[in-house]
């Protein structure tokens, strides 16, 4: 148990944020950006959505893919880049509520 403990410990947050921002926003919650990350997987998905169905009409349906596709790589490199803010929140932990030595920021 130790060793599987140790190797999460040693994983790379920043690109779990990259593979879960697949769903524009789920990267930035994992690294504990609510208010983006909320507003990314309400307000963003859905105004991408309207976007590119209406501009779909001018261009033949090729940005109903380009758009999405933009956007989301957009988002995911938001999400790495950003800071992870794990431990700030230690009210979101209380039942570990301070961090590892090794782990703080």
């Amino acid at each position: 148990m130790n060793e599987l403990l140790q190797a999460w410990r040693s994983v790379d947050r920043n690109k779990i944020a990259l593979a879960l921002s697949l769903v524009p926003g789920a990267g930035h919650l994992y690294k504990h950006h609510y208010a983006a990350g909320f507003g990314f997987l309400i307000g963003g998905n859905l105004l991408v959505i309207f976007i590119a169905l209406l501009l779909g009409l001018a261009t033949f349906g090729l940005s109903v893919v380009l758009v999405p596709v933009g956007y989301i790589a957009a988002v995911a490199a938001s999400a790495y880049y950003a800071p992870d803010w794990h431990w700030h929140h230690t009210y979101l932990h209380p039942w570990h509520p301070a961090p590892p030595e090794d782990l703080r920021p």
